[in-house]
């Protein structure tokens, strides 16, 4: 844990969704020890209070939001309470995602389709409406969105996913190219196969002893959400060596 002041974050107000579990609760505790204040977003209030509590054992804090990304006007008031409490955002980090099964894409149900979409994609886009004016008043705003290999390759059943996920990269990059001219960085992150819960639901043959935990690929989050990266618009494998400029 690095000491207050300290870090390669110190100071910086991180939001991540999906903060609760697997990716997004390592890079939540990574980013506090780097000196962060998080505010951490996810549906589960007991799983969020178990982050808090991990979190001040080691002397940092959150501020816990429990909602559903997909609440809309729940994003624009979070919004509305960080422009009031911190009249900024520096990190967002949209990493909520589901992965509504695999399935022919006849089979796919209505509303699970809808609920993929709305998640991995909408959601994002409903964030960055509601995020944009604080990313662009902190002097060095990040933006990071959670992306799949499935967006880029084809693989039979997981169309859902990988609609979801190849939508989400356009979507940045579009966000990275309008915010071109400013301070402002938006880089998407392919994290590969890491030993998480929707990796296990797909993979259930997998021994998941075989991949490295998120923790490993923290890294990355913070070399792309730190002050001195200079890259936007690019996917950036986790654990892969750093761009120039990150």
């Amino acid at each position: 844990m690095a000491p207050p002041g300290a870090g390669r974050l110190a100071g910086r107000i991180a939001l991540i969704t999906g903060a609760s579990r697997g990716i997004g609760r390592a890079v939540a505790v990574r980013f506090a020890a780097e000196g962060a204040h998080v505010v951490a977003v996810a549906r589960t209030e007991k799983a969020l209070v178990a982050l808090d509590d991990a979190l001040r054992a080691t002397g940092a804090s959150a501020t816990l939001v429990p909602v559903d990304v997909t609440d809309g006007p729940a994003i624009d008031r979070l919004g509305g309470s960080l422009a009031e409490r911190h009249g900024r955002l520096d990190i967002l980090v949209g990493n909520a995602a589901i992965l509504g099964g695999l399935s022919p894409l006849g089979h796919f149900e209505p509303r699970i389709w809808e609920r993929v979409i709305e998640i991995n994609l909408t959601a994002n886009w409903r964030l960055i409406r509601s995020m944009d004016a604080l990313l662009r008043a902190s002097s060095s705003g990040r933006a990071l969105f959670v992306t799949s290999g499935v967006a880029r390759r084809v693989h039979p059943y997981w169309g859902a996913y990988a609609a979801s996920k190849a939508g989400l990269e356009m979507l940045a990059r579009t966000y990275a190219a309008e915010t071109a001219k400013s301070p402002l960085m938006v880089n998407i992150v392919d994290p590969g196969a890491v030993r998480t819960a929707m990796r296990a639901q797909a993979m259930p043959g997998e021994n998941p002893a075989s991949l490295p935990p998120p923790e490993a690929i923290t890294d990355t989050f913070v070399d792309l959400a730190s002050a001195e990266c200079t890259t936007t618009g690019e996917i950036i494998r986790a654990g892969a060596p750093a761009q120039a400029g990150t």
